[in-house]
């Protein structure tokens, strides 16, 4: 009986190891995501202006009256 109490005790500690194990992994993996989806935005954003500065410089160009 008292190895067996042993035993499931080891069960829990083990069980409550890798719970907090994954809580660490679970925050670790939400920072990055929320670090990666600002670098998106800012990617994002940085592709539109490039954009509308070409727009703009081919509308300059001569010949581009269409």
């Amino acid at each position: 009986m008292e190895s067996e109490l042993s035993a499931l005790e080891e069960k829990i500690e083990q069980f409550v190891r890798l719970c907090q194990q994954l809580r660490s992994e679970n925050i670790q993996l939400r920072q990055q995501l929320a670090s990666t989806i600002s670098e998106n935005k800012h990617l994002a954003e940085k592709i539109d202006t490039a954009s509308s500065r070409l727009e703009a410089l081919l509308t300059r160009l001569p010949g581009s009256e269409e």
